[in-house]
């Protein structure tokens, strides 16, 4: 067990002359010697959880993994029975594990935790016996050392958070799939070492201006599929507001709006695996992202998302056996999936009503650019049903394949599997397989960098079934195994998030070999001659298509791309489908 220790002292044990022999200590958080107007460093917070651990043996703190900022992750456990082993814990216990600061500038659940933890061990909560916290206290350390007071030019305080990016200025709420930090890599092995049954993630939200402290982002139901949808939409989430509501804090989904008056109706946020709860739903964890209001003060926030965490664990310890089983049972139904569904949209058949608590939205004119202007009156709240549309559905299936073949080539794709506990053997030697082959007929391409990528989308493919030469060590990687959600989101290349989507694949996007026309000329006047298909075909492309009647080399290149020459990398896609029940299936029981 590593421990970091810092040489500054630790904080402050308050210990008053008042106190008897018989009152325990408090442990007050850096949040709350501010008058709850001051956030915790990186450095506070972790001193504050090693005390904790010092002094309550129902607390365990980990050094786990690297960031980019060059210091570690840690993960904190809350277990009244003082076992840490994750895999003695969840024989019995549910696990939730906590995600903090992975917007560093949105501190709330940095503070807001480090008091549950207390509050836990000290008994000034009741001490749950069925649910094992996990918590990562700050997620993005590089964004947290990077104090500022200005960054936030919306929010409501505290005095000084951090910065949104990481060490290296990436947002880490779009790196979970595609791993470009360090962080996601150490996210991976906590979250495969724990394996939680629950996720929770603590924001702060920008956008519109309305009554509710609280929002919630659960991950999409529909999403999540089967009989876990169906209870995380009408069972946890329900039980979760409602517990709130007994507290007295009002909260309302996550308000997916921009420049627009939510009462005009709005959308549930579509959590692909880029962030944080797509993801980790991909192991059927549950999942939910809180979002603070920006606007409301900040300890009214921290308190508000303390409130959050402890109904969420008083919902999971009267939920704990129905959440293991319906995860159990899940993960055990999807090794045997036959279809996916891929690349959802709004369900606008199907919607909600939500009686939302909002301020009258004005139209006045700016005094700024002279133009109209949004500005919401808080001298006028109201309470008016709202249509939210929460339901979706997918525009593309796919059939689940047997196995992915991918070459050993790879090597970045194969980091990943590795990251994500994905289980694959090597091509014992050189074969050719007959297998399923996607070429890439489309796809669209953002104009601006994203997340250090320009990001496709849209993406069409083509499926042929072909003879391919393999190598020894290639990777035959069977779908039958608990990350196979993870493989269809990242091999299936019109998946939101696909490999391919993120770049990993852009070489075969582009010729390595080519013509000279003045050479090809003669080339393609004997293919022409000798084939009468491809005559008509290319007679039609002309009669049909004028710019191409009017192009030579567009006449030249349409041959030259059905002739011998034309190299069979261009557009084609690099992982190889072996289809259920095909002669290639064979190699998996070998």
């Amino acid at each position: 067990m590593k421990y970091i220790i810092f040489l500054t002292a630790l904080f402050l044990l308050i210990s008053c002359e008042s106190e008897t022999q018989d009152e325990k200590p408090s442990y007050p958080t850096h949040y709350e010697s501010s008058d709850g107007k001051e956030t915790a460093t990186y450095k506070q917070t972790i001193d504050y959880y090693i005390a904790l651990a010092r002094e309550f043996p129902e607390i365990n703190i980990h050094t786990i993994g690297k960031t980019d900022s060059g210091y570690p992750l840690h993960t904190v456990t809350f277990n009244p029975d003082g076992d840490f082993n994750y895999e003695n814990i969840r024989k019995e216990k549910t696990i939730i594990l906590i995600n903090n600061g992975i917007h560093p500038g949105e501190s709330d659940g940095i503070d807001a935790t480090m008091m549950l933890y207390r509050d836990l061990a000290t008994g000034k909560l009741p001490t749950p016996k069925n649910t094992v916290l996990v918590t990562i206290p700050i997620y993005n350390v590089g964004g947290s050392l990077n104090r500022n007071s200005t960054t936030r030019a919306n929010q409501n305080g505290p005095f000084e958070y951090g910065f949104r990016g990481n060490a290296r200025n990436y947002d880490l709420n779009r790196d979970f799939i595609k791993m470009d930090t360090q962080n996601a890599k150490t996210f991976a092995q906590i979250f495969h070492r724990v394996k939680p049954d629950v996720f929770i993630d603590n924001h702060v939200s920008n956008g519109a201006d309305y009554q509710y402290t609280l929002t919630h982002l659960f991950t999409q139901h529909n999403k999540l599929g089967g009989e876990m949808g169906k209870y995380l939409h009408n069972t946890l989430m329900p039980a979760l507001e409602n517990s709130l509501a007994e507290k007295e804090w009002d909260i309302t989904p996550y308000v997916n709006v921009f420049n627009v008056p939510p009462e005009m109706g709005f959308t549930q946020f579509m959590d692909h695996p880029r962030y944080s709860t797509g993801y980790t739903t991909l192991w059927s964890t549950l999942g939910l992202m809180v979002e603070t209001h920006m606007l409301k003060p900040y300890k009214q926030r921290v308190e508000g998302t303390y409130a959050l965490m402890q109904s969420l664990i008083d919902v999971v310890e009267v939920e704990h056996e129905d959440i293991k089983s319906l995860r159990k049972e899940t993960l055990e139904k999807n090794l045997d999936l036959a279809e996916y569904y891929f690349n959802w949209q709004v369900d606008t058949t199907k919607t909600s009503a939500l009686n939302f608590k909002g301020f009258e939205a004005e139209q006045i004119t700016s005094e700024v650019t002279g133009l109209p202007r949004l500005k919401y009156n808080r001298d006028k709240p109201f309470t008016k049903e709202t249509v939210y549309q929460d339901y979706f559905y997918p525009v593309d299936t796919v059939k689940v394949p047997e196995a992915y073949i991918v070459k050993k080539s790879w090597k970045k794709v194969i980091e990943r599997l590795d990251a994500n506990k994905i289980q694959y053997s090597s091509i014992a030697k050189d074969t050719t397989l007959s297998v399923e082959v996607y070429k890439i007929v489309d796809y669209n391409t953002r104009n601006e960098p994203y997340e250090g990528h320009y990001l496709h989308s849209d993406t069409q493919v083509e499926k042929i079934i072909k003879k391919v030469h393999f190598r020894e060590g290639d990777l035959l990687v069977p779908t039958r195994q608990p990350g196979i959600r993870f493989l269809l989101e990242t091999l299936e290349p019109q998946g939101a998030d696909s490999f391919f989507n993120w770049n990993f694949f852009d070489t075969v996007l582009q010729r390595k070999e080519g013509f000279s026309p003045y050479v090809f000329e003669d080339v393609a006047l004997e293919m022409l001659q000798k084939d009468s298909l491809l005559l008509r075909g290319f007679e039609m492309k002309k009669e049909n298509d004028l710019n191409f009647a009017n192009n030579w080399y567009a006449q030249l290149n349409w041959i030259f791309e059905r002739s011998v020459h034309f190299e069979e990398a261009y557009l084609t896609y690099p992982i190889f489908r072996i289809a259920k029940n095909s002669e290639a299936a064979g190699l998996l029981t070998n």
